[in-house]
């Protein structure tokens, strides 16, 4: 499956943001999906995941409350809205997909780089203070 990231761009802290994951060949209503962010050319850190069954979603602790990640099955599209964006969000952000059909226990490994084999190219988010 190849992914399409966008939605990126400035913001000012304590605004909004809602970032796109566009996915084709391949749908993505059976796939573990997630985002992750971090600096051009350095390590992605895990921001947020949804299971294929889209019943449960994981966040890292810094961005619990205020960011959501969710899917439209009908447009093969994750999104990740930011809400009460902080400087500290800067950062480019990624999305990303499982191989179908998987799960995982116990659940942090919904978070881990390695469970995920395709990557979309990136969105740049910018939070002014």
């Amino acid at each position: 499956v190849q992914l399409q990231a966008s939605g990126g761009g400035l913001v000012q802290a304590g605004g909004s943001l809602r970032l796109s994951c566009a996915a084709s060949g391949g749908t993505i209503s059976n796939r573990n999906m997630a985002w992750f962010r971090g600096a051009p050319g350095k390590e992605r850190t895990f921001v947020a995941a949804l299971t294929r069954s889209g019943q449960n979603t994981y966040y890292t602790d810094s961005v619990k409350g205020r960011f959501t990640i969710s899917r439209d099955d009908a447009e093969n599209t994750v999104y990740l809205q930011m809400n009460s964006a902080q400087p500290e969000d800067t950062a480019v952000y990624y999305c990303a997909a499982d191989r179908p059909g998987r799960t995982y226990s116990p659940p942090y490994r919904y978070s881990l780089f390695s469970t995920y084999n395709s990557w979309g190219q990136g969105t740049l988010v910018t939070v002014s203070s």
